[in-house]
């Protein structure tokens, strides 16, 4: 009875490989089941070793693992199956700088083994600087910088957190992982909500880049070639910043899960067991859609795009509970009717927050489409 208790406990887990997380505490663990699939699995198989004397109950027991196993495995499976395309599709859309020649240390964008060999590198220190001073807040980045006798392109990280929350600390392995490929990070703080409420954190990018600037001797940054990487919140405000700061010598942007159509993102609201995302909208605009209409199409970025906006690198979950999936269908729609370089990396498995894991089947598909478009769009011919 306990073996046959703990496997179907196990299959209820491996739902979430495949089905939207309807709490938000069963989120979190929809990332633990598809990112670190492995660990399910051998809990799995060791329950499964168990003794059972009822043959009913081992039986059905029997079934329900081997259903389990397989959900486990299906983001593997799927990882792979996204993987032996996605270096053809990068390089139809962004030509030979996307292509596995021009940026060889990482040879296929995902491999089952890779999974279980830790972080690429030891994490990099990183310096704290003050970039900005307002009464009664000052605002800092983090610096991770590479080693270098020239100047090099520099990833401005915005972090996420529903524009309430979150700091530049906020999943620091990607910013290390950058910096040890050749690109200066600077992962930065911004105004946070309720206090403060949009535009407020556009301005505070466009701080950063002009602190950027202005220590770029000291910091060895290329200042015509700077690129916007926000997760969540985070993307919304580094798309937005993308597409409104002009001659900043910003020459893409990327967005992890971001929210892209406030307005529609108000009316379709998320399930308020994970998040009251309309709450969250109303304390970042100053009030609901119909109090602030203008507030809200100010800070869509899918309204804000025209034809002569940056490279865009749209990455994006289909089972997000917390920001839809269809804000990035609909802006890739609008980027495609634009004619606007781009690409969307849609993982089927994934949920909010899925490249927790770098070395997960979404953090391994994710880096590696990060870093060719960072070799494309940071290319000075």
């Amino acid at each position: 009875m306990v073996r046959f208790i703990l496997i179907f406990l196990l299959f209820l887990a491996s739902l979430l490989a495949v089905f939207p997380a309807p709490t938000y505490h069963l989120w979190i663990l929809a990332i633990l089941v598809t990112e670190f699939s492995y660990i399910f699995i051998v809990v799995l198989l060791i329950v499964f070793l168990l003794k059972s004397r009822n043959i009913w109950y081992k039986k059905v027991g029997n079934l329900f693992a081997l259903i389990a196993l397989m959900l486990f495995l299906s983001p593997v499976f799927r990882a792979e199956r996204i993987a032996s395309k996605l270096p053809g599709q990068l390089a139809a859309t962004f030509g030979n700088r996307a292509s596995n020649l021009e940026v060889p240390h990482l040879k296929t964008p995902f491999s089952f083994f890779s999974m279980f060999s830790g972080i690429d590198g030891k994490a990099v220190p990183f310096q704290t600087f003050t970039y900005k001073t307002y009464p009664g807040i000052s605002l800092s980045l983090d610096f991770y910088p590479v080693k270098t006798a020239s100047k090099k392109p520099c990833v401005i990280v915005v972090h996420g957190g529903s524009w309430s929350g979150g700091d530049d600390k906020q999943l620091p392995e990607l910013n290390s992982y950058l910096s040890r490929r050749g690109y200066q990070v600077a992962s930065i703080d911004y105004r946070l909500a309720p206090e403060y409420q949009n535009p407020s954190p556009v301005e505070d990018v466009k701080s950063a880049i002009s602190y950027l600037k202005a220590n770029a001797e000291k910091l060895q940054i290329d200042t015509n070639n700077f690129v916007l990487l926000g997760r969540s919140a985070g993307a919304q405000i580094a798309l937005l910043a993308a597409y409104t700061l002009k001659n900043e010598g910003i020459k893409g942007v990327i967005s992890y899960y971001g929210p892209a159509d406030m307005i529609w993102g108000y009316a379709v609201p998320s399930n308020p067991l994970v998040l009251n995302s309309r709450q969250v909208m109303e304390d970042y605009l100053g009030g609901t859609y119909q109090q602030v209409p203008v507030r809200y199409a100010a800070s869509s970025p899918i309204l804000q795009v025209d034809a002569q906006s940056v490279p865009t690198l749209l990455i994006h979950g289909k089972n997000d509970v917390l920001v839809s999936y269809q804000h990035s269908v609909r802006l890739n729609a609008k980027l495609n009717q634009l004619k606007v370089k781009h690409f969307f990396l849609s993982l089927p498995w994934a949920t909010h927050g899925c490249d927790y894991n770098l070395n997960g089947p979404s953090g391994q598909l994710a880096t590696y489409t990060v870093e060719r478009f960072l070799n494309v769009v940071t290319f000075v011919k």
